[in-house]
């Protein structure tokens, strides 16, 4: 069990350092569209494969994959704005779906406690 909580722990090691660079670098469309690829492929090969789970946990990665979809969207948002103060407030939803995203897979870190 300890291989997924690694899994899971590298995960929410990436969607924090991502959303400190959208916090702290303002970073910009391409950068955000870097780090939307490396998530999601990490979680394609890395999170979904994983098996002995439990129904909470299988509900958990269900709700992370909508959520990535969602970021998704988020980041396709932000890179067509046009205005200063739409571009802030689409790095905070970013941000802030982001922060959902590191909330799941503690909470999935939780259930794998001993």
């Amino acid at each position: 069990m300890s291989f997924h909580r690694d899994k899971y722990q590298t995960f929410a090691t990436l969607l924090e350092q991502f959303r400190s660079e959208i916090v702290t670098k303002q970073l910009d469309a391409p950068g955000m569209q870097h780090h939307l690829v490396s998530l999601k492929q990490f979680f394609q090969l890395q999170i979904l494969p994983l098996t002995e789970e439990t129904s909470r946990e299988q509900s958990y990665r269900t709700e992370m994959s909508k959520q990535l979809r969602l970021l998704e969207i988020d980041v396709m948002f932000y890179q067509g704005a046009r205005q200063a103060a739409t571009a802030s407030e689409r790095r905070n939803t970013i941000s802030d779906r982001l922060s959902t995203l590191t909330e799941y897979c503690q909470a999935i870190l939780q259930l794998q406690e001993p």
